[in-house]
């Protein structure tokens, strides 16, 4: 066995089918009196369900959450959480509501609380980005870890199947790049390859029954374990694209994971083969790349990135950004073989 270092995160966790009505008690063990409800604008009817929830413990609510958190944004939430005393913040949604509550622990240290509906991972994570002048940013500190999340598989009924699939498979895509991290360790391992196992096993029950509540609770469950790996471990080329893609051009982020997931997998699939066979084990295939492939697929994802807004003019700026930076990879970083890989999302190919 290599050598390693594990080091465990605080966090709260609250699992279970209506588990939303503990949320109160919630924000009286953090101590905290007043919570700002954060959402996207879609999704501000469940912001002010929340807010009636908690009654004179409501703050207010601020539903201008979007994708890769623009700082204009954070600044606009920080500030009303100011002025509205609020001494917490509840976070109801995906990674874009999310991302905003953690933009403004960052600054002022407030407290957040999740409530994830969909399968983005980030509540468990320590890390953050912040879109500024058309460049995602990331960083990783412990302060804008929320301190509890409630995961409440009722919550999730709602959530359209085609969301449900790219979040699903944004899920995998961070336990996948965990299995061959610089900074993986056995712990992480288990809990990548059991995230991995439970969101495939899931997907295809929700594509059939969105209803179907194991599904659902599979699906979050596999979500909290893949989270934690992205926040325990580095992650490699895969997460670099997508983040290049989606704040530069402004991809829709689940979408782009998923469509990207495939081609990194195959990028990496000589130089960490190890992880390969767990990856596909975990997916009842035998080829990684393609297993996730024909999941994204079946599962009427869309699997290019001309179909989810990407221009092909773009393929070579994107390709130049990818590699400003080095950064640890299991496969060195090729100009030739990023810019086939990019090609190749960018039509839509199976994986050789």
């Amino acid at each position: 066995m290599k050598n390693f270092t594990y080091n465990a995160q605080p966090a709260r966790v609250v699992f279970g089918a209506g588990s939303l009505a503990k949320l109160g008690a919630e924000i009286e063990l953090l101590g905290a009196r007043r919570a700002l409800v954060l959402s996207t604008p879609e999704q501000r009817a469940s912001a002010e369900r929340i807010a009636d929830l908690l009654g004179p413990k409501a703050a207010g609510v601020f539903d201008r959450a979007v994708m890769h958190v623009p700082i204009e944004t954070a600044r606009e939430a920080r500030e009303l959480a100011r002025k509205l005393d609020a001494d917490c913040a509840v976070a109801v949604g995906g990674g874009s509501t999310t991302g905003l509550g953690k933009a403004i622990a960052l600054e002022s240290g407030l407290p957040i609380l999740a409530i994830p509906t969909t399968y983005a991972g980030s509540e468990v994570t320590p890390i953050y980005g912040i879109t500024e002048g058309g460049l995602k940013k990331t960083g990783r500190d412990l302060k804008v870890l929320p301190r509890v999340v409630i995961y409440d598989p009722e919550l999730t009924l709602t959530l359209p199947v085609g969301l449900s699939v790219t979040s699903g498979i944004n899920a995998i895509a961070h336990a996948a790049e965990g299995l061959y991290s610089v900074e993986g360790n056995p712990v992480m391992d288990l809990m990548a390859e059991e995230g991995i196992r439970a969101i495939g096993r899931a997907l295809p029950g929700i594509r059939a029954n969105p209803q179907d509540i194991e599904a659902r609770s599979d699906a979050l469950y596999g979500a909290w374990l893949c989270g934690i790996v992205l926040g325990n471990v580095g992650m490699a080329l895969h997460h670099k694209l997508c983040h290049t893609l989606g704040g530069t051009f402004n991809l829709p982020h689940a979408e782009t994971h998923t469509v990207v997931l495939p081609h990194a997998l195959a990028y990496n699939a000589e130089a960490a083969p190890q992880a390969m066979r767990r990856i596909a084990a975990a997916l009842g295939g035998q080829n990684a790349a393609q297993a996730v492939y024909d999941l994204a697929k079946a599962s009427g994802a869309p699997v290019a990135l001309r179909d989810i807004g990407m221009k092909a003019q773009d393929v070579d700026k994107a390709c130049d950004i990818a590699l400003q930076n080095q950064y640890p990879n299991p496969r060195p970083l090729e100009r030739a073989a990023i810019r086939q890989l990019l090609q190749d999302a960018f039509e839509g190919k199976r994986p050789a």
